[in-house]
């Protein structure tokens, strides 16, 4: 299986390549791509350079051009499918169905990739976008039980990709509203869940208050650490009770299934984390890296490592981890 591994800035690609991405996926710096932070991504310069360092380490470059193009707007998401193809990436990676149209018309012998923003959960929704388009890999969103990742697989001629390690998300991604009902944005067409002009720490007598668009999203104690306020992982109160009401912040952590997911016929397990440091993107590349490469060597008698386990969970929200949607019994 690959491994593929973000890319937030130069040096987080050279971080994810030095040590053992597969492939590596990044994005420019405007609303095209989902992890649109002020400080990261790439200009011109700077994703020649990354290619160049990728290409000559045998390592592959996906853009993601996953937004939903805003209305009006449309030239300058293909402005960015022109300028990707043009640089020489390997492969983009899409989710409106026109941009996929437009990429698919006007640059045939790029290979498309189907981001998780598209939400496609079926094997139909796939073989849609592979017989129409030509996509040649889809990237399956975080909702799935490994029964059902298996499903999809068995349905469709395309590659899957699934995440392997990193934040987790309990909606359907490309369908969240949860940032646009407090900020006005929504991480499908602005490119980013909590956009920093609308966070808002405030020190104040109860703690240290965490806010989104000017909603209380989460009370720290002093020594308590706090974690960057997404409105999905914020503690409210209900029923008389203050917790964690829609998501844990936790991981996702599919060390514990490497063989399952290998024989199930998964061909990439992605690391989530293009907002993340280059020093995360080295330490998880790492640790996917042996854990992928112990499992292909030996998928029978392969056992997790509980010291590599702990160094992902270092790392982790919450310092914990999960398999999430994949250890559920649904079908």
């Amino acid at each position: 299986m690959e491994l593929v591994c973000p890319a937030g800035s130069l040096p987080a690609l050279k971080a994810a390549v030095d040590n053992g991405a597969d492939a590596v996926y990044m994005g420019f710096r405007n609303a095209t791509n989902a992890r649109n932070f002020e400080g990261l991504n790439f200009d011109e310069k700077g994703a020649r350079r990354g290619l160049a360092h990728a290409h000559a380490a045998g390592a592959r470059v996906f853009t993601a051009i996953n937004t939903y193009a805003a209305a009006g707007r449309w030239h300058e998401w293909t402005d960015a499918v022109d300028r990707a193809v043009d640089l020489g990436v390997d492969a983009l990676i899409l989710a409106d169905p026109g941009l996929i149209a437009y990429a698919a018309a006007d640059h045939p012998d790029m290979r498309l990739h189907l981001s998780v923003q598209a939400s496609a959960t079926t094997p139909e929704a796939i073989e849609f976008h592979r017989r129409r388009f030509g996509v040649r890999r889809a990237v399956l969103p975080r909702v799935l039980s490994l029964s059902q990742v298996r499903r999809v697989i068995a349905g469709t001629d395309a590659e899957l990709e699934v995440f392997g390690f990193g934040s987790l998300c309990v909606m359907v991604e490309g369908r969240c509203a949860l940032s646009s009902y407090v900020t006005g944005e929504a991480p499908n067409t602005a490119g980013v869940c909590s956009p920093a002009k609308a966070v808002r720490w405030v020190e104040s007598a109860r703690g240290r208050e965490s806010r989104l668009g000017g909603v209380l999203i989460d009370l720290y104690r002093p020594d308590e650490p706090a974690g960057y306020p997404t409105l999905c992982k914020g503690r409210f109160a209900v029923d008389g009770q203050t917790y964690y009401a829609l998501e844990e912040p936790t991981s996702l952590n599919v060390l514990d299934i490497l063989p399952e997911l290998q024989q199930a016929g998964v061909a990439a397990v992605k690391v989530e984390g293009r907002q993340r440091s280059p020093a995360y993107v080295a330490e998880a590349t790492r640790v996917m890296r042996a854990a992928l490469d112990q499992a292909a060597a030996d998928p029978e008698g392969y056992v997790p490592d509980p010291a590599l386990a702990a160094r992902l969970d270092r790392l982790a929200e919450g310092r914990t981890h999960t398999l999430g949607a994949l250890q559920r019994r649904w079908q």
